[in-house]
C-alpha cells in the first residue's frame, strides 16, 4: 500500500532525525565543554522544533486517515496495525503541542541540565530553584495542552507509560508498600548487618572499567555495536542500530557505585539490541514503555547481578581484578554485602528492598509540584521530610537530597514511577523465564546467560510496541501485573541472609 509506505518513511525520517539530537545529548553528558552549553541548548531547540515540524505534519494525518480502512490495520497485531495504531497515539499528542513549547521545553532543559550538575556539587537548591520553577511551569502548560481524564500528572504519566495513571499507580503502589514496610523493619530488627567495607576499599578506577566492561560483555551486551563511557548520573542512548552507548560513574573508594550501574545501563542496551534493526523508527521497532525498558535492566543488574549464582562464576575473576581489595574477602561476606538492606539517601544506590520506597517518595512530591499543592521553593523541606516519613533518616544536604536526580532538569516529570513498575515487571518476566528455561542459578553459575538473554528477545525484544505494557506482562506471564511476584522474590532473597 502505496500511503502506507509513504507514512513508515516519514516516521522513520523523524526518528533519524530524532536520533541526530539524542547524540548530542549524549555529548553534552559525556565530553562536552562546559562552555558549550548555550549554544548547545539552541542545537536541541531547533533539532526539537524540526522532529516535531516533521511527527506533525498534515501529510502525516492524511495517510493515517487512508490507511487506518484498510483490513490489513484492522487485524489488531499485525505489525502494519500496531504501527499505524501507534503513530496514530503519537501523532494525535504531538499536534495538541504548540511547536514553540516544545522547542523552549528543550532549550530550558537543556541549559538546566548544567545548572543542576553545578547545584548537585555545590549542594545549592537555590541554584537550580528558578529553573525547577520554568520547567514545572511548562510542564503544566504541557499537561493542558495535552489532555488528560483525571489529574494533569496523568497527561506527562502517558508518556512515559502509555495507558497508565495517577490513580492506578497510587492503588499498586499502596499494595507494595504494604509488602515492603514490614520486609524493611523485619531485617533491620534482626540487628545483622554486613561489613559493608570490603566494598568501600581501594578499587582502581582503570580496573574497574575493564571488569565493568567484561561483565557487561558477559551478559550479552555487544561492545561492537557499543560503548560506555563516563558522566555524573549514568544513562543508556539507543542511538539508533549498531549505536547504543553505556556511561557510568567511578568511584575509586566503591566498588558498586560502577560496576551495578554498568550492569543496570547494559540491561538497558540488550534491549536497545534486541530490537529489530529492520524496523527501526517504527513502533514495530522501538521499545515498548518506560517501565519494560526498567524491567529489563533491573532484571539484570538485581535478579542476576546480585544473585548468588552470578557471583559463584564471576567472583574468582574479581579477586584476580582486585587483589588488594578482595584477597581476604569470603564469597558469602561479599555476596552479603553487595545485598546490604538498610534505609539510605541515594536512591540509585539503594538496596532492593528500601529503593522502591524511594520511588515512591518522588511520585508523591512529583504530583503535587504539577497539581501546585508544593511550590518549587519548598522542595528541599518537602523532600526531607518525607524521607524522614520513609526512612526515618533526614538527608546532611541537599546533593543527598532533593538534587540527586537528573530527571527534574530534564524535563523527565512522570518518569520515576517507571522505576518500580519495572521492578515488578522483572519480577514477573524473571519468574516465566525460570519456569520456561529450567534452572537459571545452574546455568549462571556455569557462565551461561545467552538462554536468558534470548528467551528476553523472544518474548519482549522482538515484539516492540505490538503490546501495551500491561498487556504483554500478561501474554508472557498469563497473569495481570501484580506486586506479588516481587514481593515473593524478596522473601526467598532476603529470608536466608538475614534470617528471617
Amino acid at each position: 500500500m502505496e500511503a502506507y509506505e509513504e507514512l513508515i518513511r516519514r516516521v522513520r525520517e523523524a526518528s533519524l532525525l530524532g536520533s541526530c539530537a539524542a547524540v548530542l545529548g549524549w555529548d553534552q553528558r559525556t565530553y562536552m565543554p562546559a562552555k558549550g552549553a548555550l549554544h548547545r541548548a539552541q542545537q536541541i531547540a531547533l533539532l526539537a522544533g524540526m522532529v516535531h515540524e516533521q511527527t506533525t505534519a498534515p501529510a502525516i494525518g492524511e495517510l493515517l486517515g487512508e490507511v487506518e480502512g484498510s483490513e490489513s490495520v484492522r487485524e489488531g497485531d499485525s505489525a502494519m496495525a500496531v504501527n499505524v495504531r501507534e503513530i496514530r497515539r503519537r501523532y494525535d499528542r504531538e499536534c495538541k503541542l504548540p511547536r514553540a513549547l516544545v522547542t523552549e521545553l528543550a532549550r530550558t532543559c537543556t541549559l538546566a541540565r548544567d545548572v543542576w550538575v553545578q547545584a548537585r556539587r555545590e549542594s545549592d537548591f537555590a541554584l537550580f530553584r528558578p529553573w525547577l520553577e520554568k520547567i514545572v511551569a511548562l510542564k503544566r502548560q504541557e499537561a493542558e495542552a495535552v489532555g488528560y481524564a483525571g489529574v494533569p500528572y496523568d497527561a506527562l504519566l502517558d508518556d512515559y507509560e502509555p495507558g497508565e495513571t495517577a490513580g492506578h499507580l497510587a492503588t499498586l503502589f499502596a499494595a507494595l508498600r504494604d509488602g515492603l514496610v514490614p520486609r524493611v523493619a523485619a531485617i533491620q530488627a534482626t540487628g545483622r548487618r554486613p561489613d559493608i567495607a570490603i566494598l568501600q576499599r581501594e578499587y582502581p578506577v582503570d580496573r574497574q572499567e575493564a571488569f565493568g566492561r567484561a561483565a557487561a560483555a558477559m551478559i550479552g551486551f555487544d561492545f561492537t555495536a557499543g560503548r560506555l563511557d563516563e558522566t555524573t548520573h549514568p544513562f543508556c542512548s539507543g542511538i539508533g542500530p549498531g549505536d547504543t552507548r553505556l556511561t557510568t560513574r567511578y568511584d575509586p573508594r566503591d566498588f558498586g557505585d560502577a560496576f551495578f550501574s554498568i550492569l543496570h545501563e547494559a540491561g538497558h542496551g540488550i534491549y536497545d539490541q534486541g530490537l529489530d534493526p529492520t524496523l527501526y523508527g517504527t513502533p514495530m521497532g522501538s521499545a515498548v514503555s518506560l517501565a519494560i525498558h526498567e524491567s529489563q535492566s533491573r532484571l539484570w543488574e538485581n535478579f542476576v547481578g546480585r544473585s548468588r549464582a552470578f557471583w559463584d562464576h564471576v567472583f574468582p575473576l574479581a579477586r584476580r581484578t582486585f587483589p588488594e581489595g578482595l584477597a581476604d574477602v569470603t564469597l558469602d561476606a561479599f555476596y552479603f554485602a553487595i545485598n546490604d538492606c538498610r534505609p539510605s539517601f541515594i536512591r540509585v544506590d539503594a538496596d532492593e528492598v528500601t529503593y522502591n520506597l524511594h520511588v515512591l517518595l518522588r511520585f508523591e512530591l512529583e504530583q503535587a509540584l504539577i497539581s501546585g499543592d508544593l511550590p518549587a521553593a519548598d522542595v528541599p523541606a518537602a523532600w526531607n521530610e518525607a524521607v524522614q516519613r520513609y526512612f526515618d533518616l533526614t538527608p546532611p544536604d541537599n546533593s543527598r537530597g532533593c538534587l540527586q536526580d537528573t530527571h527534574w532538569s530534564g524535563g523527565a516529570i512522570g518518569y520515576f514511577p517507571t522505576y518500580t513498575l519495572g521492578n515488578l515487571y522483572a519480577a514477573q518476566f524473571f519468574g516465566q523465564a525460570r519456569e520456561d528455561l529450567g534452572d537459571l542459578e545452574a546455568q549462571f553459575r556455569r557462565g551461561e546467560f545467552a538462554p536468558l538473554k534470548e528467551w528476553l528477545r523472544t518474548k519482549i525484544h522482538r515484539h516492540g510496541q505490538r503490546y501495551r505494557a500491561a498487556d504483554l506482562v500478561a501474554a508472557v506471564t498469563g497473569k495481570p501485573l501484580s506486586p506479588r511476584s516481587f514481593v515473593d522474590y524478596l522473601r526467598s532473597k532476603y529470608g536466608p541472609l538475614y534470617g528471617i
